[in-house]
């Protein structure tokens, strides 16, 4: 059966894969992005492959974007059934240049080092209000059109490194613990109305945000990048691809009894010690 899905994030490399997914299902599709030029385009492919798409601009920090978004979506689609929380990122305020702190970086004068206490509280702050306010509020707007229906739904993204919090991103690693177990949290809270909320937490995919750190203007794999793949036991990266099998089950009535649970798809990043 059709269902109005909605989600946000939907510009970026991952999210509007997952969103041309759902949209060959049959489901009408409400892509939202913080650009609409990027929201619109993936809602012009999904509707050039005979889908049913929107594409619309929403801020997820703002309510009031938020609820414009929400109307757009209700007039045109209908009411909210699925809700894909994917807006999320990292700043580089709220990131160390190093992995560990020695006692030589407190005389390190470079431009742009940054040691644990040189984090800038706003770059922090930043990183967890996209994440989890970001899905907070999302989910305070669309949840609503779900209260007493069947068949609805929440899948947050969270990300591997909510399980074992990565060097030198402190921020977003804490962001989406937060995430992981506020989508717990919902799924307690939501029980009785009908709605089931679940979160994916990616392993290591390239996208837009992260491709200049892990890989060489060649393509080759920067000292972190190789890090990450030696630290993978299946040696590669993710493709936005590999999340789709899972976000079709969880957005179905095949996984109805499944509720709270935080789903890695890492490759088996988060299952190997190193050893």
């Amino acid at each position: 059966m059709s269902k109005v899905i909605v989600v946000t994030g939907a510009g970026g490399v991952l999210c509007s894969a997952l969103a041309k997914a759902l949209a060959k299902q049959g489901h009408k599709m409400a892509v939202l992005d913080l650009k609409l030029e990027a929201a619109e385009k993936v809602a012009d492919d999904i509707n050039a492959e005979g889908g049913f798409a929107i594409g619309l601009m929403a801020n997820v920090l703002e309510k009031a974007s938020l609820e414009s978004a929400k109307a757009e979506v209700n007039s045109k689609l209908g009411s909210c059934d699925i809700l894909i929380n994917g807006a999320g990122g990292n700043h580089p305020l709220g990131t160390t240049s190093n992995p560990h702190l020695l006692e030589d970086d407190l005389e390190n004068t470079t431009e742009g080092f940054k040691t644990f206490f040189d984090l800038d509280p706003e770059g922090i702050k930043f990183v967890f209000n996209l994440n989890f306010i970001g899905t907070l509020l999302t989910t305070q707007i669309f949840a609503k059109d779900m209260v007493g229906k069947k068949g609805c739904s929440i899948l947050n993204i969270s990300s591997m490194n909510a399980f074992t919090p990565l060097t030198k991103i402190p921020a977003y690693s804490g962001a989406k613990a937060a995430v992981s177990n506020f989508t717990q949290w919902l799924a307690v809270h939501f029980s009785k109305v009908g709605i089931r909320v679940n979160a994916l937490a990616p392993g290591f995919f390239l996208t837009d945000q992260n491709r200049t750190l892990l890989t060489n203007s060649d393509g080759s794999l920067t000292k972190r990048g190789q890090q990450i793949i030696d630290q993978t036991p299946m040696g590669r990266y993710g493709e936005p691809e590999d999340l789709i099998s899972t976000t079709l089950y969880l957005c179905d009535d095949a996984s109805s009894f499944v509720t709270g649970v935080v789903i890695p798809i890492d490759g088996g990043f988060s299952a190997y010690s190193g050893v």
